[in-house]
């Protein structure tokens, strides 16, 4: 994938499926800002770093709020008085987060919708407490970032009953569309995690010793990106191993602590897959302490494209870095806007991603494209 040439055009069919981004697009955090320049240019900027769509799962008709769960009462988001809830599932120390929050704020402030936040900080609990207390503030229509793909039943089984909607973004709940959610709008994070092993391999010559830090258990996150890379591994890198594999639960710190003990206890890791840019830094930090080299004795590759880690890529020391786009503002409420009105939403919505690699992460740096 190409970063730049990514972000330029949407198909007339996925305007047609009713997600399609705002002219101005999402604005990129502060952090991402290359610095100076035109305000053209940062306009531009924002608007190369916006999502876009790959693919609806499906076309034609789409979800409305007609046929959602047998039927939910038709509101208007903009009218300034319709209140939607906003559950972050993890703190915004995380920089994923942090423009993903501030993409929701900026685009509902731009669009006059009244909205009110909760942060679960990465507990399944807080967050079922915290959505229920939203529709008890008033929430008529919820946008969900879950902390647990299955943990969620309680709050969505509230929201059901009170006929408030529920979008998911960046990981999905369980239940079927358009009954038990409206929809789910992500990234493909097995195709992610195939890119990885790509990577990899062709960092490593086909012939590495693995160790995989996975992400926080029981999410499809870390399932897919899990499976994409042992299965792409298993399919195209016979001499690739993966010596190990250990949670780091999406942390640095825990990402750390693991491969520390990964070091000591398998000598002969020559490579690390990890499924966040959080874990990597953490991994990076226990390269260093074991007196190795990261790029050089031990290659990393990685998924998000947080700013640290991207900066890592052009310093080369990781492979490359996946971006996962969490600048959900506009296609959020683009869905919400399509659901109440005729064109109504597609069940699954896969965004694009950038691809960050010794040739690509500085220009991408230069431009503003990383968070």
């Amino acid at each position: 994938m190409n970063v730049s040439s990514q972000a330029k055009t949407l198909t007339a069919a996925v305007l047609a499926a009713g997600l399609c981004l705002a002219a101005t697009g999402c604005t990129k955090s502060d952090s991402s800002s290359s610095g100076g320049g035109s305000s053209s240019a940062a306009t531009a900027n924002d608007n190369a770093a916006s999502q876009q769509v790959a693919s609806p799962s499906a076309t034609g008709p789409g979800c409305t709020y007609q046929k959602y769960g047998g039927g939910v009462p038709k509101l208007d988001i903009t009218d300034g008085k319709t209140v939607v809830g906003f559950s972050q599932s993890e703190s915004t120390s995380n920089p994923f987060r942090a423009t993903e929050t501030k993409s929701i704020e900026q685009q509902a402030k731009k669009l006059g919708v009244k909205l009110i936040e909760r942060n679960a900080n990465a507990d399944v609990n807080a967050q079922n407490s915290q959505i229920e207390d939203m529709i008890a503030q008033g929430a008529k229509v919820l946008i969900v970032a879950p902390e647990n793909s299955d943990g969620l039943g309680p709050a969505l089984a509230k929201a059901k009953s009170a006929k408030i909607p529920v979008l998911t973004i960046d990981r999905t709940v369980g239940g079927s569309a358009c009954a038990d959610f409206m929809a789910f709008i992500g990234s493909d994070f097995y195709h992610q995690a195939q890119i990885a092993a790509d990577d990899l391999a062709g960092a490593t010559n086909g012939e590495a010793h693995v160790a995989i830090l996975t992400g926080t258990p029981g999410n499809n996150v870390t399932t897919d990106r899990t499976k994409g890379f042992q299965d792409q591994v298993k399919a195209k890198y016979p001499k690739t191993k993966i010596v190990a594999s250990q949670t780091g639960n999406f942390a640095q710190t825990d990402g750390q602590k693991v491969m520390e003990q990964l070091l000591q206890s398998h000598s002969d890791i020559n490579a690390v897959y990890a499924e966040n840019d959080e874990m990597a830094l953490g991994a990076i930090q226990a390269i260093r302490s074991a007196g190795k080299t990261p790029g050089k004795d031990i290659k990393v590759v990685s998924i998000d494209g947080i700013q640290q880690a991207v900066k890592n890529v052009a310093a080369g020391q990781m492979v490359s870095d996946i971006e996962t786009n969490p600048r959900f503002g506009p296609l959020a409420f683009q869905a919400l806007q399509d659901f109440y009105g005729t064109t109504g939403v597609q069940p699954k919505v896969i965004i694009k991603d950038g691809h960050f690699t010794s040739g690509t992460a500085q220009q991408a740096l230069d431009q503003g494209l990383v968070y």
